[in-house]
């Protein structure tokens, strides 16, 4: 039996009837762009995530550097002001700072949770902090109380790094609309995936929701008159059809790696593999399923050996990577660990009970 990590094709066909009416659709429009697709994706997105606005953009990258430097244009950010940010993430989340000019601070992550540490949070702050960035990495809801209410005592914005956890709830909302906004990544990978690049900026905020949007388009909300130093980052028609399409079974989708991610957690139990701290269904999407060991390569190697597709959800943090050589030298010893441990099981929408068994069975006789 050979496992694929994630099988994209299978996930296409499995929504192949309903994909291909909604790009005839599109193409035989004549619209491609910012048009009734995207009015409609923007709506339904808003409505599902719990936010008043909804603004398609090109990545989820672009989502993160709009909102950072809407508020640069809104006057909430300045240059050299400082966002925390969880030291454990894809790069994308800092880059967004630094693209904006601001200064990322990083904060471990517990081991038992890989969200960042709030107890870590507050000794972190200074006079120059004017943001937290939260990422709910894997798919794990890493929003707390305690990190509400050290916004609220030090006046900082909120801002979600939501790529990884479409779906995902705290109490009784969804994130994406827990902070003050909040950027969503749709790379066709992710529990709500496009056929290509999307992403999306969610927020209450009506004065932001408008600067995002003329940002995303040249910095123009009306034709051809310039407000601000923009760029060309806009959701194309076809991609917002598809993600309509998707999101209508997201929540089934999400359901399904809910039940393989149950059966590992049940399961697995060879003692050189670790296990994050398992969570309510409602706080974990499960975008990935990500365990530990100390000999990881070598324990790679055997999956493959065996069939069975994994990948490192990473492979080098980002204070080690060289686009940010000055932070080299700094230790942040959880970060490392998880990096260096980390291996990525399959889970997705498609997977099967059978396939799910076959890595377990795999998994502990290493």
């Amino acid at each position: 039996m050979q496992i694929p990590f994630l099988s994209l094709k299978s996930i296409t066909e499995k929504y192949s009837d309903e994909i291909h009416a909604a790009v005839q659709r599109v193409v035989d429009s004549g619209w491609y762009l910012q048009g009734k697709e995207n009015e409609t994706f923007e709506n339904n997105y808003a409505k599902y995530i719990g936010s008043k606005y909804c603004i398609g953009v090109a990545n989820g990258l672009d989502a993160l550097i709009w909102i950072v430097k809407a508020y640069k244009e809104l006057g909430f950010f300045n240059d050299g002001d400082e966002i925390i940010v969880p030291a454990n993430t894809y790069i994308a989340s800092i880059l967004a700072i630094t693209e904006n000019n601001l200064k990322p601070v990083l904060v471990e992550p517990t081991f038992e949770n890989l969200e960042i540490d709030d107890n870590k949070i507050e000794e972190r702050i200074t006079s120059k902090t004017k943001g937290i960035m939260i990422v709910h990495l894997y798919g794990r809801c890493a929003y707390t109380d305690k990190i509400g209410e050290l916004c609220k005592k030090y006046n900082l914005k909120l801002i979600e790094d939501n790529a990884q956890a479409h779906g995902c709830r705290f109490g009784g909302k969804r994130t994406g609309s827990l902070g003050d906004a909040a950027g969503h990544s749709f790379y066709p990978g992710k529990n709500l995936g496009a056929l290509g690049d999307a992403g999306a900026v969610t927020t209450d905020n009506q004065e932001l929701a408008e600067c995002v949007r003329a940002l995303a388009n040249y910095g123009s909300a009306k034709k051809y008159v310039f407000k601000y130093c923009g760029r060309n980052s806009r959701l194309d028609e076809i991609q917002a059809a598809v993600l309509d399409v998707k999101l209508k079974h997201l929540d089934e989708d999400n359901a399904n790696r809910q039940r393989i991610a149950a059966y590992y957690y049940d399961n697995i139990n060879n003692p050189k593999i670790t296990l994050p701290n398992r969570l309510d269904d409602k706080n974990n999407v499960y975008h990935l399923f990500p365990v530990f060991c100390e000999q990881r390569d070598d324990f790679q190697q055997y999956l493959k050996n065996n069939g069975i597709q994994t990948i490192i959800h990473y492979p080098i943090p980002p204070h080690k990577q060289e686009c940010y050589k000055e932070w080299n030298g700094i230790s942040l010893p959880i970060t490392e660990q998880i990096h260096n441990q980390e291996l990525s099981l399959p889970i997705s929408p498609v997977l099967t009970l059978a396939e799910a068994e076959e890595v377990v069975r795999v998994i502990n006789r290493f």
